[in-house]
């Protein structure tokens, strides 16, 4: 019976390579998958998934009007859809990920952030959280070498929490922390 699995971390937990590297073994077995992401992230360009550690696929962008379901429906022979940056999703495209699983009897595998800067969760994290038959937060580290759970926006070289919920960025904007070295403002040691 397949699953709505949701992979959780803060940035640099290695969500993105995980779900490379998991697309792969499918791959290498000869299964079929599709990998979708948010079409707001477009750091590596349109429509590409890149972890940190250099490895890459391309995905198909999701916006507003897509309905997943009716593109996996329309798919032949899929045995796993992936879903990156998973937070940026709408509560319908959550429902659609459910209905794959459900109807068309598809593992869905989904990655992104539990929370953002403010420490406010993301409306498409919050629906995996409620539905999900499976989650799992993959760890990484605060400087200091506790478990990083907090994505801190750095601004001037300073944690901010002004601003819009979503501003696309990796290292140059964001940094994984502890609870008590964001509440601290502490950036590093």
């Amino acid at each position: 019976m397949a699953k709505l699995f949701f992979r959780y971390g803060a940035m640099g937990s290695g969500k993105s390579a995980h779900l490379l590297i998991t697309n792969f073994n499918y791959i290498e077995r000869g299964m079929r998958t599709l990998i979708f992401t948010s079409a707001k992230d477009d750091r590596y360009g349109k429509n590409i998934i890149k972890s940190r550690i250099g490895i890459e696929a391309t995905a198909i962008g999701i916006n507003d009007l897509t309905n997943i379901f009716e593109i996996v429906k329309n798919s032949e022979n899929i045995n796993c859809v992936f879903l990156d940056e998973a937070q940026f999703v709408s509560k319908e495209h959550i429902f659609q990920l459910i209905e794959i699983v459900d109807q068309l009897n598809i593992p869905v595998i989904a990655y992104g952030l539990r929370s953002d800067f403010q420490l406010n969760p993301f409306i498409g994290s919050s629906y995996l959280m409620a539905l999900s038959d499976d989650i799992t937060e993959l760890k990484t580290i605060c400087w200091c070498g506790k478990k990083a759970a907090i994505n801190a926006r750095i601004i001037d070289g300073k944690i901010s929490n002004q601003g819009e919920q979503i501003q696309i960025g990796g290292n140059e904007s964001y940094i994984s922390l502890c609870r008590k070295h964001y509440k601290e403002g502490i950036i590093n040691g």
